[in-house]
């Protein structure tokens, strides 16, 4: 752990004068994928103009990864915690009242550590029984009221359920809300950032996917973020991803938008700081 420590405080004393200008809003850098070289891509990020990286939790488990790895670097990483939607899938036992109520309850007790709730949300891709997924949908309003009542921001995820997630959210008074990948229309996303100002994030996927374009374009500069959805989400699906590619999304972005790049990383790191108080 010491030595851990010691390398995140010479990442900071290594790029502390160098001008840091993105914000990854939703990461897994917790998960095994990068324990060969956690380190390395930190380095990449910073050296990259990564300022800080959001690390999201999927389970109890991974929740508790997530807090030991961010605490190795805090001046880089910024933990939430949540349950994944797909813990909710007919493959696999759905969580009971005790995995439900350990998460809220180290919520509860890590509120002045954490950055957000997340990540949660819908997936009905992976999900297709209607008891699994109304168990998903109580779940996420019980997180909506838990993130109104610390006021704290929700990382949402919503695959294959887009403008149902968009809709429980505004039923349930959601806030401070980062939508993470969001695969649904992009008309959904410009109206749900029109009237209740929450944000959506955009991964280096990006660069190959049309409707990642597509909700660029839709939405305004301030109503987006950057993410990397690390391991996942990619410039290449055949690589491993990591949060230095940020850059792909914010140059991707400035094209669509006929902007230059440097606009959209000083409107979409205000939108992040804004959002998660950093």
């Amino acid at each position: 752990m010491e030595k851990s420590l010691e390398k995140s405080a010479s990442i900071w004393q290594a790029f502390k004068l160098k001008r840091l200008d993105m914000i990854d809003c939703h990461s897994h850098l917790a998960l095994s994928e990068f324990d060969r070289d956690r380190h390395d891509v930190i380095r990449r990020a910073r050296k990259a103009g990564v300022e800080s990286i959001i690390v999201v939790g999927q389970d109890i488990g991974d929740n508790h990864r997530v807090l030991s790895v961010c605490r190795q670097y805090p001046d880089v990483l910024r933990p939430c915690i949540g349950l994944h939607p797909d813990q909710f899938s007919e493959r696999q036992q759905a969580p009971n009242v005790e995995d439900i109520e350990a998460v809220f309850d180290l919520v509860r007790g890590q509120q002045a550590a954490i950055a957000g709730i997340g990540e949660v949300g819908l997936d009905y891709w992976s999900v297709k029984d209607p008891d699994r997924r109304v168990l998903q949908r109580h779940f996420l309003s019980r997180m909506v009221k838990l993130s109104l009542e610390l006021d704290l921001v929700l990382n949402i995820h919503s695959r294959s359920a887009g403008h149902y997630t968009l809709d429980l959210l505004a039923e349930n008074g959601a806030e401070r809300v980062l939508m993470h990948a969001f695969d649904g229309k992009a008309r959904y996303a410009a109206e749900a950032a029109l009237r209740h100002g929450w944000c959506f994030a955009i991964p280096p996927s990006i660069v190959r996917s049309s409707q990642k374009q597509k909700l660029a374009r839709a939405l305004p500069l301030e109503s987006i973020a950057l993410e990397s959805d690390s391991p996942a989400l990619g410039p290449d699906r055949n690589e491993r991803n990591e949060p230095a590619n940020l850059a792909c999304s914010a140059e991707m972005i400035a094209g669509l938008k006929d902007v230059d790049i440097e606009t959209v990383k000083r409107i979409t790191t205000a939108n992040a700081k804004r959002l998660f108080g950093l």
